[in-house]
């Protein structure tokens, strides 16, 4: 369930997207499950529809949900923008843990590899 917290300074529409990302992310949410409907959701979050539905139509601009007419909305699965987005994120994480623990630059430059797919290791 999206939790929204009325004293952020971000708009409920966005809280409700950065909600719908994490839970896509963290694999609460999968590829092809049914969202709730625009009111449903609004009703069970105590918010007027339309800020469901801007938030959806934000959702679907951004690959992360698909809408079918008549059918409802459905996890399109996570864009690969976002997927890159989070793989980076952990990347750099990782690379600064290793160099924390004496990693050299050079050694980790080396690990990376070309674009054929082979590594200078």
């Amino acid at each position: 369930m999206i939790h929204l917290d009325f004293r952020d300074t971000r708009p409920i529409y966005t809280q409700v997207i950065d909600g719908f990302r994490e839970q896509i992310l963290s694999g609460v949410l999968r590829q092809g499950e049914r969202l709730p409907s625009v009111r449903e959701l609004a009703s069970r979050l105590a918010i007027n529809p339309n800020t469901i539905q801007r938030a959806y139509r934000e959702l679907e601009l951004q690959g992360w949900i698909v809408s079918v007419p008549g059918k409802g909305s459905f996890i399109a699965g996570v864009p690969a923008t976002a997927e890159m987005r989070d793989l980076l994120e952990r990347f750099d994480r990782t690379a600064a843990a290793l160099l924390a623990l004496g990693a050299t630059r050079q050694e980790l430059c080396s690990r990376i590899p070309q674009e054929g797919g082979n590594t200078h290791a």
